[in-house]
């Protein structure tokens, strides 16, 4: 048995690492080789920092840079501190679980589509000017540029509304492993009010076990295209922006200091890493001699129930967002200051039925195979790890967030050098392997868990019992872990159909899926029929997330467990 665990364990992480980790090594090197001026193909063979000076040189590049920094620095910190604060304000009245549930829409949405629906609700003819017309007497949608702002306001609220949730979620979660309502009542106790408790005790154990979660946010955020686009400055536009659209410059030239700035990219996202971390050294400094000082005063108070009201409006515009993707997709005649259509119809579907039926069956046919495939990896990393006699290698799982650190602009150029020459690019598989590389490890964070969590005793009756190892896992194991499988699958297809550089790079183009459509069709003037696409785009996520819910459900009506309850 050990032998065999120890030849799985060595068989999932040959395949990670070959088939995953890789690829994002191989990329990251052709980027930054064309980024240093050596780019065979365009007969340059002579490193030079000639790129470096184009991309200073580029229109834009400055403001460009302000713009990233303000805006995937800003959204981050403002969204941490949201919902930290909001957690301090309310945590000893959440339900985790029922918690958890009401942020499943958030999380599930895809980014492109909740930036669709808030550009439907930020726009100057949009829900909120439409709401306001009557009290601020407008005849005609106002002149204020609310989305593709110049500073990235827009865009930060379309961020903030994604990652206020998660973060919700994780702080949630890391709660549940710390004593909180012993630590807050004798904290009370000593006179401290709970903000200056929550400041002083909770958040710096919290913190340690949500770092991680923050750098991956942090790096999104610095790095994001897909709702830059559609929310984000146009001219300039954030740098992720630039650089996609200089990769896909019809000069070949520009692939040298598009290079260039994608490596400048992942440096950003480093940098802001390394801002973080020593935030945290200042933190731990200012801190120690904040605890030996004292004090119990209530200040923190006013600023938890501000925080709190910031994250319900954010959580409100997003509600908006979402109902806003549906009535403009079912919406025929719509005129301004109206609240309501005045008419509608299923013409808007009914009219665009063949393309986005091609799309909705190419987002399918990635997200089935992409999910099917990560989960085959983690299930068989889970098993080889449970098999072998040794502990799991940290430096092993620290593998699987890498694609998750690293901005995807920085290495999938590269990555589509490598599919070039194995015949790969623009091919469905191309896309699936490419999807993988982020699907992945979100479906092995999601399923880890739960499957080291697994009564060991049942394993241990099973194989006294003289089930083999084969046995055991389609016995025991895999149904009594079908809810945590089915809702990392559930993961899986949200990740899939949210992906737009990679569905982008390796598709060359020629993979239609409902975010690349969503995202294509957002610059354009029929609202209704990118309406369509991205109430497409967010219904696959939640059937997705549905049907984890409703399967095991099913699956185990007729199961107890030992207590004499239903299965859950």
């Amino acid at each position: 048995m050990s032998h065999d665990g120890r030849l799985l364990r060595a068989i999932v992480l040959g395949v990670v690492g070959l088939g995953l980790i890789a690829p994002i090594v191989f990329g990251l090197w052709q980027t930054g080789r064309a980024a240093f001026g050596v780019l065979p193909a365009l007969g340059q063979d002579v490193a030079s920092l000639e790129p470096w000076r184009d991309l200073a040189a580029l229109p834009g590049f400055g403001t460009s840079l302000r713009l990233t920094l303000v805006t995937g620095l800003g959204s981050t910190l403002l969204s941490l501190l949201l919902a930290t604060g909001f957690c301090a304000a309310v945590h000893a009245r959440i339900n985790p679980s029922a918690g958890a549930r009401l942020l499943t829409p958030f999380l599930a949405i895809p980014h492109a589509a909740m930036a669709v629906g808030l550009a439907f609700v930020l726009a100057p003819s949009g829900w909120i000017a439409r709401a306001l017309a009557p009290v601020a007497g407008w005849d005609r949608p106002p002149d204020i540029p609310l989305v593709n702002d110049g500073w990235g306001i827009a865009l930060m609220i379309g961020l903030m509304v994604k990652e206020v949730p998660f973060l919700l979620l994780v702080i949630l979660s890391a709660l549940s492993q710390i004593p909180v309502a012993r630590q807050m009542a004798a904290g009370r106790a000593l006179g401290y009010g709970r903000g200056i408790v929550w400041i002083k005790i909770i958040m710096p154990q919290v913190w340690p076990l949500i770092r991680l979660p923050v750098w991956v946010v942090l790096a999104y955020a610095l790095s994001v295209v897909d709702m830059a686009i559609i929310l984000g400055p146009s001219n300039p536009p954030t740098l992720a922006v630039a650089v996609t659209r200089w990769f896909s410059d019809p000069n070949p030239a520009m692939i040298l200091p598009a290079s260039a700035g994608a490596i400048f990219q992942a440096g950003i996202v480093v940098l802001g890493v390394g801002l973080l971390v020593l935030g945290e050294a200042v933190g731990k400094v200012i801190g120690r001699w904040w605890l030996r000082r004292g004090g119990r005063g209530l200040s923190a108070e006013p600023g938890l129930w501000v925080t709190s009201a910031g994250v319900m409006v954010l959580m409100s515009v997003g509600v908006l967002a979402m109902l806003s993707l549906v009535v403009w997709s079912l919406a025929w005649r719509w005129s301004f200051p109206q609240v309501l259509p005045e008419t509608w119809s299923l013409k808007p579907w009914m009219g665009a039925q063949d393309r986005w039926m091609r799309a909705l069956a190419n987002t399918l046919v990635l997200a089935g195979a992409t999910v099917a495939l990560s989960l085959a990896l983690a299930i068989a990393w889970l098993e080889g790890e449970d098999s072998a006699p040794r502990a799991r290698a940290p430096w092993a799982e620290a593998l699987i967030y890498l694609p998750l650190l690293i901005p995807q602009i920085g290495f999938l150029f590269g990555l589509n050098i490598g599919f070039l020459h194995l015949g790969l690019s623009g091919s469905i598989w191309a896309v699936v392997w490419a999807q993988a590389l982020f699907v992945f490890p979100y479906v092995m964070i999601a399923l880890s868990d739960p499957w080291r969590a697994l009564d060991p005793r049942m394993i241990r009756a099973a194989a006294a019992l003289g089930a083999g190892r084969g046995r055991r896992l389609w016995a025991i194991k895999l149904p009594v872990l079908i809810r945590p499988i089915m809702t990392a699958a559930a993961i899986g297809v949200a990740v899939s159909v949210a992906q737009y550089l990679p569905t982008l790079f390796m598709g060359a183009g020629r993979i239609a899926t409902l975010t690349t459509e969503a995202v294509t069709l957002s610059s354009g003037s029929d609202r209704r029929v990118t309406g369509v696409y991205a109430t497409l785009q967010a219904a696959l996520p939640l059937v997705a997330y549905l049907a984890a819910f409703l399967i095991p459900a099913i699956v185990h009506r007729n199961r107890r467990d030992l207590s004499g309850t239903s299965a859950t």
